[in-house]
């Protein structure tokens, strides 16, 4: 890749695809200048868009691929026939050595059979894990499991707390974030057999990383710690209702600004204001789960996004290829049967 990070795109994954995901690489071109990429895909459809971008263009080597997955295509109909496709493709460069990172916004659950397939999971790591970033009263936060694994023991909780930080710490650049574990009550007593064991190692174990203890849903939108660990029903059952929630108030503010005259006149004398509410819950802005745990980056833009969001979604991918992210998580996952900071440095010898 001579210096420079070839990123994988899967050019028709998405709702918009591939007009979405070539403007999107374009405005990522723009503030990542030191990355080539690989498109997969219909190259008839992705060279007239690429004509029009010659600076894109110009670091950009199609893929032809025959075949695309579709948004309601079945995980495990897309992993038996889908070979041919973009998807599998842009993976498979990720794989072969030829790109550092793919990005694909296409069908979730294909995405995720085939990298954990194709890619496999780093050592010490059972199930990877879907992660992602969104706004709190402090700032952003990290929330894993997203929907990867419904059913998880203390182990894999563990395993999401030690990738949690990791990626808190280079998407978010914090040093040493604060870990909690979502439970129905913050007591020690509260909570099923595996999430109190996780908690009870979690605070044995030294890490770069400090870990809280239990957490409410409440406190997520309050920001009261940096990663929210949890498995992969809970957290997905979490993520959509905030995202149900944020839909709600801004048609709840809609309507309210429109019931009359002065409170449309009210509208627009605090329309600076909102702007900058608006700019700040920007789905787009936190656009890019990642898969946690795989031996590849992998990162999934949402679907129905547009070429910000893509592009907010290359930049994730860009920052953890490029600040060794996968190192970390090797580096810092305990070794099995370590308890304590003394037990781990033993087995580390």
């Amino acid at each position: 890749m001579s210096g420079r990070l070839t990123i994988a795109l899967d050019a028709m994954g998405g709702d918009h695809a591939p007009d979405m995901v070539v403007a999107g690489a374009a405005l990522a071109r723009e503030r990542h200048p030191g990355v080539d990429y690989l498109m997969f895909g219909d190259e008839h459809r992705i060279g007239p868009l690429l004509a029009r971008r010659p600076g894109l263009r110009d670091v950009t080597t199609i893929q032809h691929t025959p075949d695309a997955v579709s948004g309601d295509a079945k995980a495990a109909v897309a992993l038996r026939g889908g070979r041919n496709t973009s998807m599998r493709r842009a993976i498979d460069a990720v794989a072969e050595g030829r790109a550092g990172v793919v990005v694909s916004a296409g069908n979730t659950g294909a995405l995720m059979a085939m990298a954990k397939m194709v890619l496999k999971t780093l050592p010490g790591i059972d199930r990877p894990a879907i992660a992602s970033f969104f706004p709190t009263q402090r700032g952003e936060s990290v929330m894993l499991d997203l929907g990867a694994n419904l059913e998880c023991d203390a182990d894999n909780l563990v395993q999401f707390a030690v990738m949690g930080s990791a990626f808190a710490r280079t998407v978010l650049g914090l040093i040493e974030p604060t870990v909690g574990l979502l439970n129905v009550g913050s007591e020690d007593q509260k909570g099923h057999e595996a999430i109190r064991e996780a908690a009870a190692r979690l605070r044995t174990l030294t890490l770069p990383l400090r870990f809280h203890g239990f957490v409410e849903g409440n406190d997520i939108a309050a920001g009261k710690v940096d990663v929210i660990v949890t498995d992969g029903f809970t957290g997905n059952v979490a993520l959509k209702t905030a995202e149900g929630t944020a839909r709600l108030y801004s048609e709840l503010l809609r309507r309210t600004f429109e019931a009359s005259f002065l409170a449309r006149l009210g509208y627009l004398l605090a329309r600076p204001a909102f702007k900058k509410l608006k700019a700040r819950t920007d789905p787009r802005r936190y656009n890019g789960a990642m898969f946690l745990g795989l031996r590849g980056i992998c990162v999934k833009s949402h679907g129905g996004t547009d070429e910000i969001g893509f592009a907010n979604a290359i930049g994730v991918a860009f920052d953890l290829a490029t600040q060794g992210f996968n190192e970390r998580i090797k580096e810092e996952m305990p070794r099995p049967g370590a308890t304590t900071g003394s037990d781990i440095d033993a087995a580390a010898v």
